[in-house]
């Protein structure tokens, strides 16, 4: 009992840290001299770090953000610990992300991170939210609202596919902690376009507010 109560301290703890890692803001200070929170939509995140840094750049910082949560349920299952704890794991790392100890507790929205935790526990979400994010972005040009939408596969993959009443739960709570960080930028967007046409249907994948 003594160790397990250890292993779930270490799990949540390196949960914590590697979501608060900054990815977005190293790479943006070694590449380009710029506080990624201090440009563009001045959120720390990989789609702000392809139109401020450079495409491959924001990729990167992509993959290493999904990488935070995906290992963080990594760390718990390999200290042998439950579904449960594991995904309490990977709920810490996006909340690690959102509020990183290493800048003030000022970071980033979690859709990347929980992207990573996704495909990490499901991978059969993979599939599906790829189908969506490329669909939508075909017809609205908006990557963000893409990845959005794509996310929300996750919920129906783990009631249809993986059966699991536990990891449905898991993905809608994700989910909308996700939302609640994007909401204010939502409604900045609204007020910016004018209209949720302008917002949601973009001329191209520049057009950025």
């Amino acid at each position: 009992m003594d160790n397990d109560i250890l292993y779930i301290v270490i799990a949540v703890v390196c949960a914590y840290l590697l979501g608060s890692l900054p990815f977005a803001y190293i790479i943006g200070r070694l590449v380009k001299g710029v506080d990624i929170r201090q440009v563009g939509t001045r959120n720390m995140g990989a789609m702000n770090a392809i139109y401020r840094v450079g495409l491959g750049w924001g990729i990167l910082v992509l993959l290493l953000d999904m990488a935070k949560g995906a290992l963080a349920v990594l760390v718990a299952r390999w200290l042998g610990l439950s579904l449960t704890i594991q995904l309490i794991a990977g709920g810490i790392s996006i909340i690690g992300h959102m509020f990183p100890v290493f800048l003030g507790f000022r970071g980033g929205k979690g859709g990347a991170t929980a992207v990573g935790i996704f495909v990490c526990l499901m991978p059969g979400v993979l599939p599906f939210g790829a189908g969506i994010f490329a669909i939508v972005l075909a017809i609205t040009r908006y990557p963000t609202l893409s990845y959005s939408l794509a996310l929300l596969s996750a919920p129906f993959v783990a009631w249809l596919v993986y059966h699991s009443g536990e990891l449905v739960l898991f993905s809608v709570v994700i989910l909308l902690m996700v939302l609640a960080r994007y909401t204010p930028r939502i409604i900045e967007m609204r007020a910016t376009g004018g209209n949720w046409r302008r917002v949601f249907m973009r001329k191209g994948l520049k057009d950025r507010f």
